[in-house]
């Protein structure tokens, strides 16, 4: 059983959530609190597989009970977070502090989709309680017949775009890739991040800030440019097109996918625009979105580089890349920037950067602060 704890302050949301999750036989609702002072307590308690975080509550708020339990008691945390701008950059504040991922809480619980949403919330908290159970040695079932693991050498100086698709553990895992790129790095860089509106444009805000290179979020009818990081505006596709000599986005709602935006949609655009000359990074995810996109980009000549299972939050969407023998390198997290320099025919950086060494809990539990 998945032992869930549930924190909110609105009895409502509490009784909501818990019913929900507890719609299916592998997830039990431990308890429930009513603040972060009742959370801390509880969390110690209970050790629980999982807490669903409200952010704003009465006595101590989410963010501050989080970074409590991240350093008393570390266990995944699943914020619940408003649709507003505010909430967003509070959203992104938890995850660096340590939440694995975040609940829209409208969307959740008022929607005309809450069958969907509430698939989505059950294939989530398993996912991650999973790789959790993974990553300190527990028994979970891996298919089969997987193939090798890829060298994490790879050169491709063809390349004139580096794509990246990221969902689950996305944002923190970000801040270790885009910022590490250098002043004149001589692509354009895409990234689909599963993620709806508001949260996307504090997140390109917020690696704006951290980077040396320019990061925006798309918008429909800007020029690709070498140099500048293009994040996919939340609630929208980003999409590639040739127009002339040049590269532009576009930003529709269509084609219906189970993400929008969709890493799919991105990575057969960008094939398509630069005739196969794009550099593809398939990061930590639930899923498969991005496979398909992948298969394309190799058709037309591209590489794909796929993270490792070690350090990624959730191994769904690099793992569809791996099984699919889509891989043209695997490496982790702390390797990743260096190996993107490396490919387009960069040399890394002389000074050593920090290793990224996962905690005991698991890599995603604890964010390491840079220097």
């Amino acid at each position: 059983m998945i032992r869930i704890l549930v924190v909110d302050d609105s009895a409502f949301m509490r009784k909501a959530l818990s019913m929900m999750l507890s719609e299916d036989p592998e997830i039990q609702i431990i308890d429930t609190a009513r603040d972060g002072i009742e959370a801390i307590d509880k969390v110690k308690k209970l050790a629980p597989d999982l807490v669903t975080l409200d952010i704003e509550m009465p006595r101590m708020d989410g963010l501050t009970a989080l970074r409590h339990i991240m350093k008393e008691h570390p266990c995944p945390v699943l914020m619940v977070s408003s649709l507003t701008k505010e909430g967003a950059q509070a959203t992104l504040d938890a995850l660096e502090a340590g939440a694995v991922d975040f609940i829209p809480k409208q969307l959740s619980f008022v929607s005309l989709e809450i069958t969907k949403i509430k698939a989505e919330l059950i294939a989530k908290v398993k996912a991650i309680v999973r790789a959790r159970k993974r990553s300190r040695g527990g028994s979970v079932p891996v298919p089969p017949n997987r193939p090798s693991r890829a060298s994490s050498s790879l050169l491709f100086r063809r390349a004139r775009l580096v794509a990246v698709g990221i969902s689950t553990g996305g944002p923190a895992a970000l801040q270790k890739v885009i910022p590490l790129l250098p002043a004149g790095f001589p692509l354009p860089v895409t990234v689909v991040q599963h993620m709806p509106p508001h949260f996307t444009r504090s997140l390109a805000k917020r690696l704006n800030g951290l980077s040396p290179l320019e990061v925006v979020e798309a918008e429909k009818g800007m020029k690709i440019v070498p140099g500048r990081v293009y994040i996919a505006p939340g609630g929208k596709h980003l999409v590639l097109r040739a127009a002339g000599p040049d590269v532009v986005v576009d930003t529709p709602d269509q084609p219906a996918t189970l993400h929008r935006p969709s890493v799919d949609v991105m990575f057969e655009s960008a094939g398509r625009a630069y005739g196969g000359r794009v550099l593809a990074a398939v990061m930590t995810g639930m899923g498969h979105d991005g496979r398909d996109g992948a298969a394309s980009i190799r058709k037309r000549g591209g590489k794909v580089i796929a993270q490792d299972e070690a350090s990624c939050v959730v191994y769904g969407m690099p793992r569809a890349i791996v099984e699919g023998g889509l891989a043209d390198a695997v490496v982790s997290l702390d390797r990743m920037a260096q190996v993107i320099q490396e490919a387009v025919g960069i040399a890394p950086p002389a000074a050593p950067r920090a290793r990224f060494t996962p905690p005991p809990e698991h890599a995603a539990f604890r964010r390491e602060r840079k220097t």
